[in-house]
């Protein structure tokens, strides 16, 4: 009954939005290449279903690669600013470039270093997610009492020491909230890697099939494509969620 109590009301609202858009379609006369009709969407699901799985494996696997190198990347930055204040605050502003800075513009830069392919689509994921890791870290990190480290450093703990056994351990609960932020952030990335790096001619994940989509005009094949995305992305961010409420509540028990 507890599953069904959580899972109800978004299966309720799902089946609403889908009855108005089923009447919006009727009601508006919309011609199915604007906005075709969701059993249209669901026919063209089932029919490429086995090439939407396949899509949606390879943007899957490019937006956890991705999201492995945001966290680990985000971390060591994260672990340089907390060493020293007057680091952090020259080098911070060169850390949001990476959310600010657009793809589109430095696509094909990325292009240009790393050739196409999932290379390419690996290092647009990272760009795009590992901001709210090296956000999250850092005030992990750097927003542990002053006592504490004052007492560490009195016992002769060294700076590594007091990284590891009392500003990381802090940092766990942002971690795992920045790591959250950073997945759903990772799948998107992973898309838009796909859109202007792509793959090979035996390699095809999402973004590749909604350029191709979109070109041809096939709208419920695009909406089903769209949909699959969006499933990843509720994939992922539902496995770290997962684990996150499992290492916090481990954390919680060695705390």
């Amino acid at each position: 009954m507890s599953g069904l109590r959580d899972i109800g009301p978004p299966l309720a609202v799902l089946g609403l939005a889908a009855l108005l858009w089923h009447a919006a379609v009727v009601v508006f006369a919309l011609p199915p290449y604007v906005l075709p009709p969701p059993a249209a969407v669901a026919a063209e699901a089932w029919r490429h279903a086995g090439e939407l799985g396949a899509a949606s494996a390879l943007t899957g696997a490019a937006a956890l690669a991705g999201l492995a190198a945001s966290v680990v990347g985000g971390v060591l930055v994260a672990f340089v600013f907390a060493q020293s204040r007057l680091l952090a605050r020259s080098l911070y502003p060169y850390a949001i470039f990476l959310q600010t800075v657009p793809i589109v513009a430095v696509a094909p830069l990325i292009i240009l270093w790393f050739g196409t392919g999932f290379g390419s689509v690996v290092v647009v994921a990272f760009i795009v997610g590992v901001f709210p890791v090296i956000a999250g870290a850092t005030a992990g990190f750097t927003s542990v009492e002053r006592d504490l480290v004052d007492l560490f450093r009195v016992h002769g703990a060294t700076r590594w020491q007091v990284f590891w056994k009392l500003r990381l351990p802090h940092a766990v609960p942002q971690l795992v909230t920045a790591a959250e932020v950073s997945g759903g952030l990772a799948v998107v990335g992973a898309i838009m890697g796909e859109v202007f790096a792509g793959y090979g001619a035996g390699a095809r994940g999402l973004g590749y099939l909604v350029v191709v989509t979109a070109g041809q005009l096939k709208t419920a094949y695009l909406f089903a494509v769209v949909l699959a995305a969006t499933g990843l992305g509720l994939v992922v961010f539902g496995a770290l969620r997962l684990t996150g409420d499992a290492v916090c509540a481990r954390w919680r028990d060695v705390a």
